[in-house]
């Protein structure tokens, strides 16, 4: 058979679609003037009405498995379009000198060869001042870009550099270990630098101390003692031997901004109270917040009541507040710069980094009870099955009637009420969870994606060393306040879409026609299949881990349904959030922590006529797409740097237990082994390959398995398996572990010959796993 007859057949299933080369002609032409193109576009182009508009759709589909079409978002690229916005890499120079650079999220195995960019440096004016370090931009620097078509067939893109994003890529982080004849050792803190220590000389260790978290550069004078390396110590960054160290290292290898200006103090000092003057007072209304017991800083919260309406039997009345942060960072001052830089607040287990100064987060706009302070406030009308009638925003003044926490709150509606809640039970608390109630059957309605993922907790002693870790008990308290949050963010958006405001949304794509494929493949190896065709859904999701639950293959499917989901980012431009299954969701109630939540804010008051400061009418969509894409960057730098510092701070807790055994689940496999988790503590350490068996382990990379070549057994993602600890880097947070557990396909006893044969070093290690 004719192997091209399948394409011709697509292309021509009716005379009245268009061809391959008529819609890759038409994106070019509306690409090259910005215009953004999706399935209804081309539809509109071409004249394809009624059934056709299915076989169209088809069409576009089969294009981009062919590899012709990139589908971003909602919107349709030829294959190897970039977004207008983008984070790039600088790669090189070209013969005459200029700079450029490449995508820095850019998949080579399944995208091909990166596209290059030829970066535009302002050469002076306000443009050049506004981005430090522009004129010092070297070899893999990150910049955000601007992007227009080039003509230069070699440089298909030229890109305005936005803002340079701050490196430490000349420097290396480690910490300094004093050595007896007074030079010292470096302990590098990253992962893949284990066992490259390096030299310092004792004239270039300057004022670091032992146990010092410094900063060194190379010295060109060769290598020291032992053939290592030589560096010269550039900055003192800090003491290791306080009880907020660990953290500290995340917050340097990552650029986190963690001290505040003086002018951003400043303002923050010279900030007084807002007053009534523009509010409604809803001092009256018995508010509460429910927060972890810990938080320091609360924006948010919920009152509900029956609607006595006759016309709505069984419908509630929501109220939310949410702190007006508005009304203290106003735009374009050193507060708002600072909290744009920082993006988000950053949590750690032994400390938190703000976006803004405490004054600001833990004082004038934290809803403290029984305080006067001003709020965004929202009523919501919903009906007896969760669905929303109407909602108002208002400018209020309201004074919290009580905090609580989640377990808290949990315990006075289950019949345990302490002297805090029991005032508070019939009139407050009880309608909050018959409201909470009738939104349940809005999500059953919605079916948002539900994947459950176990938080776990590391509680320290107060030397800052790990005491236990613990998962959390995820309550209805939590899912209560959850489903307010997401309510109160869906009439966010609807009120600023309606009234043409620009704003950031919360966008979730769905997963990419590559992530489907693999999934359709994992899948297939359980005899689960995957459909082709039809709308996605997350419903899809939900059903396939339906069908595995509480069977042997819950766990690994779990995480490649998981791991086949786009990741969340803040966007100028709506398609939707996929997970929650929402048309229209931007975050607007956490503006004490988030940046994106502060501006929405912003649009809202501009939108309403709530006050003078709102967004001003100069911010245009294009310097939101800006914003956007600064503040999800920081978003995932802060999940990188939480995520590190738990493992560092794990690694350390462990160290003492070389030689002990645990149970573990494969969390990873790559070509170089296996990755794994700790049943107990979560803690992610790592196997080599070349230590599983005495075969060659293959990667099957469809299978996200290791498979030994002579047996045919070997271990799959989501494995549970045991493991004993051979190696702890707490400076890098780095455990090595060797399997005991025979892969699939064999009997999965330990090996008892090789325990046997180790248990003399065992015992001289002393592991101290059940102490």
């Amino acid at each position: 058979m004719d192997d091209s007859l399948p394409k011709v057949r697509a292309q021509r299933a009716t005379a009245d679609l268009p061809s391959r080369d008529d819609i890759l002609g038409y994106i070019a032409r509306e690409s090259e003037r910005g215009a953004k193109i999706g399935k209804r576009e081309i539809a509109r182009a071409f004249a394809v009405k009624g059934a056709d508009r299915i076989a169209l759709k088809r069409l576009i589909k089969d294009m981009e498995a062919e590899g012709l079409l990139d589908r971003r978002r909602k919107a349709i690229a030829k294959a190897g379009e970039l977004h207008s916005v983008t984070l790039a890499e600088i790669a090189g120079q070209t013969p005459d000198g200029d700079l450029f650079a490449i995508p820095a999220e850019w998949d080579a195995a399944s995208q091909g060869e990166p596209p290059k960019i030829l970066v535009s440096l302002p050469r002076r004016g306000k443009s050049a001042e506004r981005a430090p370090g522009l004129r010092a931009l070297g070899l893999r620097d990150s910049v955000l870009l601007r992007l227009e078509r080039g003509r230069d067939p070699h440089f298909p893109y030229t890109g305005r550099v936005i803002k340079v994003v701050p490196q430490e890529k000349a420097r290396t982080l480690g910490v300094l270990r004093l050595q007896k004849d007074g030079s010292a050792r470096l302990v590098p803190i990253d992962k893949k630098a284990q066992g490259r220590e390096l030299t310092i000389a004792e004239s270039d260790i300057g004022e670091a101390r032992d146990g010092d978290l410094v900063s060194v550069t190379p010295v060109e004078t060769g290598r020291g003692r032992l053939g290592l390396a030589r560096v010269k110590v550039r900055e003192r960054l800090g003491s290791l031997a306080s009880e907020k160290a660990v953290s500290l290292i995340a917050l340097y290898a990552h650029g986190i901004p963690h001290v505040f200006s003086p002018a951003a103090l400043a303002e923050a000092e010279r900030v007084r109270p807002a007053g009534m003057e523009g509010r409604e007072d809803w001092r009256g209304l018995p508010l509460l917040t429910i927060d972890p017991p810990d938080a320091k800083d609360h924006d948010d919260a919920v009152h509900a009541s029956l609607d006595d309406d006759a016309k709505n039997p069984g419908g509630f009345q929501l109220a939310i507040a949410i702190a007006d942060v508005g009304a203290y960072v106003h735009p374009g001052t050193a507060l708002d710069r600072e909290a744009l830089e920082r993006g988000n607040s950053v949590y750690f287990p032994d400390r938190v980094v703000p976006m803004l100064p405490e004054r600001i987060s833990n004082d004038l706009c934290s809803l403290r009870p029984h305080e006067d302070r001003p709020a965004l406030g929202l009523r919501i009308t919903i009906d007896a099955e969760g669905r929303k009638l109407r909602h108002s925003f208002h400018r209020v003044m309201m004074r919290s009637a009580g905090k609580l926490a989640y377990a808290q709150a949990q315990a006075a509606i289950d019949g345990a009420p302490d002297e805090v809640t029991r005032p508070l039970l019939a009139g407050v608390i009880v309608p909050l969870y018959a409201a909470y109630a009738v939104l349940k059957r809005a999500r059953a309605e919605r079916q948002p994606l539900d994947l459950d993922l176990p938080e776990r907790k590391i509680l320290l002693k107060p030397d800052g060393t790990v005491d236990r870790v613990m998962v959390p008990q995820r309550l209805e308290a939590h899912r209560l306040i959850e489903e307010f949050m997401i309510l109160a963010n869906v009439c966010a958006a609807e009120t600023l879409e309606r009234a043409h405001i620009p704003l950031l949304y919360r966008v979730h794509d769905e997963p990419s026609a590559e992530k489907l494929e693999g999934l359709r493949e994992v899948l297939a190896s359980v005899a689960i299949k995957l459909p082709k065709q039809g709308a996605l859904r997350p419903t899809l999701f939900n059903g396939i881990l339906a069908r595995v639950a509480g069977t042997p293959h819950q766990a690994f499917i779990n995480e490649v349904v998981l791991r086949t989901q786009a990741q969340a980012e803040y966007a100028s431009e709506n398609y939707g959030h996929f997970g929650l299954n929402l048309r229209r969701y931007a975050h607007f109630t956490s503006p004490i922590r988030r940046y994106a939540d502060l501006v929405v804010h912003r649009g809202l008051i501009r939108a309403l006529g709530l006050g003078k400061d709102g967004l001003p009418p100069s911010v245009t969509v294009a310097e939101l797409a800006e914003t956007g894409a600064r503040i999800s960057a920081a978003e995932r730098r802060a999940m990188v740097a939480e995520r590190e510092t738990v493992d560092r701070l794990i690694a350390a807790h462990l160290a003492a237990e070389i030689g002990a055994e645990f149970e573990a689940r494969v969390s990873g496999v790559t070509r170089a082994g296996l990755f794994v988790s700790l049943t107990e503590t979560g803690a992610s350490g790592f196997i080599p390959a070349a230590t599983l068996g005495g075969e060659y382990f293959r990667y099957r990379q469809a299978e996200h398995a290791l498979v030994g070549d002579r047996t045919g057994t070997g271990y799959r993602l989501g494995d549970k398996v045991s493991v004993r600890l051979v190696e702890a880097a707490p400076i890098a947070g780095a455990l090595r572990f060797e399997m005991l557990s025979e892969g699939a396909g064999a009997s999965r006893h330990k090996r008892r010959g090789q325990r046997e044969e180790r248990r003399p070093e065992r015992q001289e290690r002393k592991p101290l796993r059940h102490r």
